[in-house]
């Protein structure tokens, strides 16, 4: 009977835990689904930089590209540079560019 009451409390243990680490879906800011991010240079050449992205990854990786978008919009951006290595800092240089200069993945 004791390895019963241990095994429940490691089974609920474990449920409880996965609750608190399993990562929400980050909301995108108004106007941040129109922020495009690119890793190609050439893209932002005659765009200005307005501000840095320097931050430890929180969650899965595919969040970080909404959490990228609404930063560069927080700072007037509407295209990010990734200058990420992989590994668990996302960098990158957020620009302000024409319209016309942006690009897409």
């Amino acid at each position: 009977m004791k390895h019963l009451g241990h095994g429940i409390v490691v089974t609920l243990s474990s449920i409880s835990l996965f609750g608190c680490v399993w990562p929400q879906p980050v909301p995108l800011a108004p106007g941040a689904d129109q922020v495009k991010i690119t890793r190609n240079a050439a893209d932002v050449a005659s765009c200005t930089a307005v501000g840095n992205i320097d931050s430890r990854m929180t969650g899965i990786p595919t969040q970080i590209p909404p959490q990228m978008q609404n930063q560069a919009v927080g700072l007037g951006g509407n295209v990010i540079l990734d200058t990420s290595v992989v590994g668990t800092t996302t960098t990158g240089v957020i620009y302000r560019c024409e319209r016309s200069t942006n690009s897409s993945r």
